[in-house]
């Protein structure tokens, strides 16, 4: 949500950034001022130009404690729009304890998971929903640099791992090629590639066999580096997290903020 809401540009312009600035700047200030090349490698599969472009000129303009509390006012005016009159509530109130309690589980595994680390590293916000914000923040961080990890290990880089997730149909190719940065030759270089290590069929943007099985098999494995967490409140608490948390996560859906609607897990 909080790189689709329409709250994010008028806070961060406030501070004076623009542009990509927006995106990079507010997710990588955990980090400090970083440098351009630390953000190309914790984002993997942005283009290095487009990070450029906005990194580390951010630093210039507002300090990451500024635009870090700035991104706290964008999802705090996020979630009482989307959906104030849940704020609160004691589903809210169980959601965020639980998720908390994950969040702490994965705090005590920093090794490998540079970005993460760097958000375990913030002070806990006091409002319930921002605690819950925070602790899905860690989550998703804690995953994605396990999964950053399984891409380097498998020998995808980072328009190759970006041209992967293309070929599931997911989402169309020219948006993630837009959304990441890279140019026309750049993409068909990456695509080329692939076809010539049999992942990528050769006529059409969808996985071969192979293709099919390797993206599988990183998926899969990005579950299991990521399920500590999870394992250690129990399946049954899993279960009251997702029930809590479903109707914030369904208000956030129907505001449309988000391009590409995702189904929310199921009820079991």
């Amino acid at each position: 949500m909080v790189y689709f809401t329409p709250h994010g540009p008028a806070e961060y312009s406030a501070l004076g950034l623009s542009g990509r600035q927006h995106y990079f700047a507010p997710r990588v200030a955990a980090m400090g001022p970083a440098s351009p090349e630390t953000t190309i490698a914790t984002f993997y599969n942005f283009s290095p130009v487009l990070v450029r472009a906005a990194i580390p000129s951010a630093w210039d303009v507002a300090t990451p404690g500024r635009i870090l509390d700035a991104r706290y006012r964008v999802v705090d005016a996020s979630l009482r729009e989307a959906a104030g009159a849940l704020l609160g509530s004691e589903s809210i109130k169980a959601a965020a304890a639980i998720a908390k309690r994950a969040a702490l589980r994965a705090c005590e595994s920093l090794e490998g998971r540079p970005l993460f680390a760097a958000h375990a590293n913030l002070a806990w916000p006091d409002d319930d929903h921002l605690v819950l914000w925070h602790a899905q923040t860690l989550l998703r961080e804690y995953r994605g640099d396990g999964h950053i990890a399984l891409l380097v290990a498998e020998g995808l880089d980072g328009i190759e791992a970006l041209i992967t997730h293309a070929a599931t149909g997911l989402v169309p190719a020219a948006v993630l090629q837009s959304m990441r940065g890279w140019t026309d030759e750049e993409w068909h270089a990456g695509v080329e590639r692939l076809r010539s290590r049999g992942l990528i069929a050769s006529d059409s943007m969808s996985f071969t066999d192979a293709g099919a099985a390797q993206r599988a098999h990183i998926e899969s494995r990005t579950d299991s580096l990521s399920s500590a967490p999870y394992e250690a409140i129990g399946e049954d608490t899993c279960r009251d997290l997702r029930a809590a948390a479903r109707p914030l996560a369904q208000a956030v859906l129907e505001t449309g903020w988000v391009p590409i609607r995702r189904s929310l897990p199921d009820e079991g």
